[in-house]
């Protein structure tokens, strides 16, 4: 089962050619059966019609020539013997003979005495018994696979010359002829050429192909469109800009391309609105903090003063994180081909500015596709979050290319975290109690603002706890991919 297509498009067309194989199997079987019955019936016609003329014949011809007509009408597939004897009591019951009997009565002049003495499907042993009354001293049957065979004496075949074989496989019959004379008819099968039906299997086979062709067209028409919705709807989260998709298809598939081109126009009108509303809050955020910051001027220094400052820039740096992490994807940076070490050296440079010891492992990648701006955040957070929450050792970074795609990790001495937090930290406004202290500072929004620059980039971001203690974020980007709606 697992190496079945797992597409629409491979189910579909996997159960339409099977089923026309299969029916073409089948199809072939019928006519190649049917063909065999007629050709059965056609020849037993033909033997019947053949048997009643030449008793017709023998009829009309004077006794003392039959003999030498007996001799000219026996052949390899009919042997005519003459005698005054009757065989009794050995007239075969098999259904067949009854309807060979019938052919040849529909031909004759006279309705002469009949009987089948054996059909073909009658046993060896019957054969010879039947026929030990015909046979001179010396003379035996034989029955090498079941085809039973005799030899006959030259008086017995009129005047001929010799021996002669005869292969019975259809039937033994008698006729009483108007004169009293028994005519003895041995009839051997009377085969068609042993050939292939290739014309008929050529045909199916050229029907089969023609309706595979059709078929795999048709599927491929049906689901493309299924496709491209797929491919759409993947890519929506990372370009919401894109273009409307192309309402063709079915009916089916146009309501439901209809459907998510409408649903596309209502998130973007959405996210155009609030972008309009986030320009109002942060503008009417910051404007009671101004004028707090101007009234605080008017204070004399003090712990109170001091106090009140740090709660204005905490505020502060609230809002601008909040809106940064509100304005994801909304942006107007664009994407750019970036050297990702030199971007990396620039970061490292800010942190250890800020007091911090970064190890630097860098080995060299292809350039990457991104915002610069937004990337450099990105990487800055998960190093700031090192610095904070990280202990006294350094901060190992590396850099490196694996799969074909951009990995850059970040290793703190820290104590970690437990294995059911690292995905909660991702959440909006998440600080772990390790972190609640108000020298850590954080608004919890540093590791969800990481993740959503990752993310519209196409990328993503995990955490881990190293086997030797402390965090390491791993940032990944995919490889041959622009990112970022580039």
């Amino acid at each position: 089962m697992r190496r079945l297509p797992r597409t629409l498009y491979g189910q579909l067309l996997l159960t339409l050619l099977t089923s026309v194989l299969l029916a073409n199997v089948v199809g072939i079987a019928l006519v190649l059966t049917d063909r065999e019955r007629l050709s059965r019936t056609l020849r037993a016609e033909y033997v019947a019609q053949h048997l009643a003329d030449m008793i017709n014949l023998l009829d009309e011809t004077a006794a003392g020539n039959r003999p030498k007509l007996a001799a000219a009408l026996t052949s390899p597939s009919v042997q005519v013997l003459l005698d005054h004897r009757w065989v009794e009591d050995r007239k075969t019951s098999l259904p067949e003979a009854g309807k060979l009997c019938q052919l040849i009565r529909s031909d004759l002049n006279f309705p002469y005495q009949m009987q089948v003495l054996s059909f073909s499907e009658d046993t060896p042993d019957a054969a010879e018994d039947l026929l030990r009354p015909f046979l001179a001293p010396g003379q035996h049957v034989f029955t090498p696979g079941n085809k039973f065979w005799v030899q006959a004496l030259p008086s017995k075949l009129g005047d001929g010359d010799g021996e002669a074989e005869f292969k019975i496989e259809m039937a033994t019959l008698q006729v009483r002829l108007r004169d009293g004379m028994v005519a003895t008819f041995r009839v051997g099968q009377i085969a068609s050429p042993e050939e292939t039906p290739w014309r008929v299997t050529a045909w199916l086979l050229l029907v089969a192909l023609v309706v595979a062709a059709v078929s795999t067209w048709a599927v491929r028409r049906l689901t493309r469109p299924l496709a491209l919705f797929s491919q759409a709807a993947t890519g929506l989260a990372a370009d919401l800009d894109q273009p409307p998709l192309p309402e063709t298809g079915t009916q089916e598939v146009v309501n439901a391309t209809r459907a998510f081109n409408r649903m596309q126009k209502e998130l973007q009108r959405y996210l155009k609105t609030r972008s309009q509303m986030l320009a109002g809050v942060s503008h009417d955020l910051r404007l009671p903090i101004t004028r707090i910051r101007l009234r605080l001027e008017q204070l004399q220094e003090g712990t109170a003063r001091q106090a009140i400052e740090r709660d204005l820039l905490e505020m502060d740096q609230l809002i601008a994180d909040t809106l940064a992490y509100l304005r994801m994807g909304q942006g107007n940076e664009n994407c750019v081909l970036l050297n990702v070490g030199a971007l990396l050296e620039g970061v490292i440079e800010d942190v250890e500015a800020l007091g911090a010891e970064v190890v630097c492992s860098a080995e060299p990648v292809k350039p990457l596709h991104a915002r610069p701006q937004a990337l450099r955040r990105c990487i800055a957070n998960l190093l700031e979050n090192a610095r904070r929450y990280g202990g006294a050792g350094a901060i190992e970074v590396r850099l490196r290319e694996r799969e074909g795609g951009v990995v850059i990790q970040v290793r703190d001495h820290g104590p970690g975290i437990a294995e059911a937090d690292l995905e909660r930290v991702f959440e909006p406004y998440v600080r772990l109690e390790d972190s609640r202290a108000k020298h850590t500072g954080g608004s919890g929004l540093g590791l969800a603002i990481a993740r959503a620059i990752a993310r519209e980039h196409r990328g993503d971001i995990a955490l881990f706890n190293h086997p030797q203690g402390g965090l390491c974020a791993e940032l990944r980007f995919p490889a041959e991919r622009r990112s970022g709606g580039a």
